[in-house]
């Protein structure tokens, strides 16, 4: 088939964010394009690009009749996802960032996964690429985590979580998109990092999910990507803001779906886990106003709580109550 015909039966839709992608955006697209899966349709989601990746996404959307742009104004990547899954006509679909590269076996290996064992998911494993020192590292290290066989979504969840190297993300998978209709599993306007509580209930829901260990898709790591970028001061407190969010729609789920799904040791473990990150933050934050306001977030949200409540295993609690006495002494210093 010619990969520029449409299939009445689209296998998966690719759905892609875009927003400002820059010179990585043609090797993106280029990568896509190349997939040996053919029926397969890309819906870009022109999210108010004004860096000129607009324009590009048009021209590929004219080569190819496979391709369609969406453009609305400037909402965010979870708009923007949102507003492809309401265009999707694929029986499965998947979430590429505009700025990284995939391997043109990618979809194919995962579709066939799905459609050989009528999976909800199907995920590959990945690899950093360090643009600055040009260094390669897997995801997932092999010796972490191997190719598993067919397991309900929360026994993969709490095994790709028990390796310490899982990334909540949605690139590295193809999802059935009848689930996420069924269930209205949404992504959160607004919210940084909201693969992680999606991809969360996502496989609190699914039943039939694959893991293979194959390297298909290479993940840039710049200081252009927002995950990535340094910040300090108050934009500093806006960003660790999301976190504590994060940490307390993590510690929803797991009481929402305690009747439902084995909340197992690594779930609540990973709503610490997540809120930590923030008293990281505290520590390197130079500006001492920036400090002060994010240990009151800390308080005033209930974090401290939401932390003690899901604390797992000795180290986890001796990082904990250390934490929490640091910050205690640090907010009556700032006070």
């Amino acid at each position: 088939m010619n990969p520029t015909t449409m299939p009445e039966d689209i296998r998966l839709s690719a759905i892609i964010p875009l927003y400002n992608a820059g010179e990585m955006f043609r090797n993106f697209m280029d990568s896509l394009v190349a997939q040996t899966l053919t029926s397969l349709e890309i819906i870009i989601v022109n999210d108010g690009s004004t860096d000129g990746s607009d324009l590009v996404a048009q021209e590929y959307a004219e080569k190819y009749s496979h391709i369609r742009v969406i453009s609305q104004p400037n909402g965010g990547v979870s708009l923007a996802r949102n507003t492809g899954l309401a265009a999707a006509k694929g029986r499965y679909v998947t979430f590429p960032d505009a700025d990284d590269i995939l391997n043109p076996d990618m979809y194919q290996t995962l579709i066939d996964m799905c459609e050989q064992d009528d999976l909800d998911v199907a995920q590959c494993n990945g690899e950093r690429y360090f643009v600055g020192t040009k260094k390669v590292k897997p995801i997932i290290p092999a010796d972490r985590l191997s190719s598993t066989p067919v397991l309900d979504g929360a026994t993969w969840l709490k095994t790709a979580l028990a390796t310490n190297r899982y990334l909540h993300v949605v690139w590295l998978g193809v999802y059935r998109l009848a689930l996420i209709k069924k269930h209205q599993l949404y992504f959160e306007p607004g919210l940084h990092h909201q693969d992680i509580p999606w991809t969360t209930e996502f496989m609190f829901n699914a039943q039939r999910v694959r893991y293979t260990q194959t390297v298909l898709y290479r993940y840039y790591i710049h200081g252009l990507s927002i995950s990535n970028q340094k910040r300090t001061g108050m934009k500093n407190v806006e960003y660790q803001r999301h976190y504590l969010k994060i940490a307390k729609m993590l510690d929803d789920l797991n009481r929402r779906y305690k009747d439902r799904v084995k909340i197992y040791a690594e779930f609540p473990r990973q709503v610490t886990r997540e809120a930590l990150t923030v008293c990281h933050s505290v520590r390197r934050e130079p500006d001492p106003a920036a400090q002060k306001a994010m240990i009151e977030d800390i308080y005033t949200s209930g974090t401290r709580q939401i932390m003690l409540r899901n604390a797992r295993g000795i180290k986890q609690w001796w990082q904990l109550l250390l934490w929490l006495k640091r910050l205690h002494t640090l907010r009556k210093r700032l006070a």
